[in-house]
């Protein structure tokens, strides 16, 4: 009779670890697939993350302007120097004053500076003007306007500049060859420095023409 029982105890004790281990097994392999299955929640996250990274770089780039659009598109001070050089030149009949009292009229037509073609330096400033007579009668024979003594003067330093020389003028213009109200055009060569942008012109015999604006 013990002997039966003790079978029966170890018959029982043998179930009971067969229980036990097929038991834990069962827990290890679901602990495996719970790992497995978090490992792969990770990894399509992380994948994810990276795609959205890159969408928004990508985004980012398409949006950013470049730096040849940033460089074709005008900034404001290149408008407002733009603005300046087209102001420089001078208008029809804004520049016009008395020559010989009132028996001529002076008006300069351009004040552009050029290259000497002898030096290459921009240092010259070409002066067109037109010189008209208004009287009907009692023109002098000697009366005449020298273009080429025309001078200029920096208005802010008061430094004065002359002429290239006499072959780069017209020269000098006769009144009493001018029929009454006919005009003749004539021009002028100063020598002026480069960083100077406004001049008072002095043309003989005629008032001052003040804070001439150079155009380039």
């Amino acid at each position: 009779m013990n002997t039966f029982l003790s079978s029966v105890a170890v018959l029982l004790s043998t179930l009971a670890l067969l229980c036990s281990g097929y038991t834990a097994y069962q827990v290890f392999t679901l602990q495996q697939t719970l790992n497995a299955a978090n490992v792969g929640n990770s990894t399509a996250t992380t994948s994810t993350q990276r795609t959205s990274s890159v969408e928004t770089n990508t985004a980012l780039s398409n949006t950013t302007p470049s730096p040849l659009e940033t460089s074709a598109s005008s900034s404001p001070t290149t408008i407002a120097q733009s603005t300046a050089t087209a102001s420089a030149a001078i208008k029809p009949g804004q520049f016009v004053q008395p020559s010989f009292g009132q028996k001529a009229e002076v008006e300069l037509l351009s004040v552009k500076r050029i290259k000497d073609p002898e030096t290459g330096n921009r240092d010259v400033i070409n002066v067109q003007m037109r010189i008209r007579r208004l009287a009907t009668n009692g023109i002098n024979p000697a009366e005449s306007v020298g273009v080429y003594s025309t001078t200029a003067r920096n208005p802010d330093t008061s430094e004065t500049y002359k002429g290239v020389n006499l072959n780069r003028s017209t020269g000098s213009i006769a009144l009493f060859t001018l029929r009454p109200k006919a005009s003749a055009d004539a021009y002028v060569w100063l020598r002026i420095p480069e960083s100077v942008n406004n001049i008072d012109i002095f043309v003989p015999d005629t008032a001052a023409f003040k804070n001439v604006p150079v155009s380039n």
